[in-house]
C-alpha cells in the first residue's frame, strides 16, 4: 500500500541530500547550454535507473533481521550526515559539449553524465537505506524519484536564482541534520526493538 508519509520523508531526505551535489551543478551547466527539456529527459531517465537499483538493494536488506537492518541503516545515515558535514566545495567540472543540439545527443549526454556520476552516490545509498528502513519500495521510490527530478528541474531551469537566495552551506547543514535525526531513530529502534 502506498504511504504518502513515507514518500514525503523520502522526498525530503533525497531532495536535501541531492541539492548541494555536483550533479545538480552539472544539470545547471547543461541547462544553460542546451534546450532544458532535452537535458531534463536524459537526466530524469538516469535518475529513474538509479532509484530502481537503490530500491532493489534496499529490498534485499529487508530480508535480514529487523534489529540488524535498523543498526546498519542508522550507521549509514550517520555516515551520510558526516559526509555532508565534512564535504568540501567542489570546483565545477567541465562537461563535454555534444556535437549538435539534437534531442538524442543532448539527452544522451545528460543521461550518461548522471548515470556515471551518481552511481554509488550518497542519494542512491540514502534511497536504499530508506527502502530498508520503511520496507515500502513503491513509496520510497516515488518520493526519491520525484525529489531527484525536482532537483534536476531546479538545477536545469532555476538553479542560479535559488543559489542566490539559499546558501549552499545551509542546504547541506539541513540535509545533514535530517539524516542525523533518521540515524538516531534507526539506532534507537535497533537497541529497543
Amino acid at each position: 500500500m502506498f504511504s504518502l508519509t513515507v514518500a514525503a520523508v523520502a522526498f525530503g531526505v533525497v531532495f536535501l541530500a541531492e541539492l548541494p551535489d555536483k550533479t545538480a551543478l552539472a544539470g545547471l551547466m547543461l541547462g544553460t547550454r542546451y534546450r532544458a527539456s532535452y537535458v531534463f529527459a536524459g537526466v530524469a531517465a538516469a535518475f529513474l535507473v538509479h532509484v530502481c537499483l537503490a530500491i532493489a538493494a534496499g529490498s534485499v536488506l529487508t530480508l535480514l533481521p529487523h534489529r540488524l537492518v535498523q543498526a546498519v541503516v542508522g550507521v549509514l545515515f550517520l555516515a551520510g550526515a558526516t559526509m555532508l558535514l565534512l564535504k568540501k566545495d567542489d570546483d565545477e567540472e567541465e562537461i563535454k559539449k555534444p556535437a549538435d543540439q539534437s534531442f538524442w545527443k543532448v539527452s544522451g549526454a545528460g543521461f550518461m553524465l548522471i548515470l556515471v556520476a551518481e552511481f554509488g552516490d550518497l542519494t542512491q545509498i540514502m534511497t536504499a537505506n530508506l527502502a530498508a528502513r520503511y520496507d515500502d519500495p513503491l513509496s520510497v521510490g516515488t518520493g526519491a524519484v520525484l525529489a531527484l527530478w525536482a532537483v534536476a528541474g531546479l538545477g536545469i531551469v532555476g538553479g542560479r536564482t535559488l543559489m542566490r537566495y539559499v546558501p549552499l552551506k545551509l542546504i547541506t547543514k539541513v540535509a545533514a541534520l535530517v539524516m542525523l535525526a533518521l540515524a538516531g531513530f534507526s539506532l534507537y529502534e535497533a537497541v529497543t526493538g
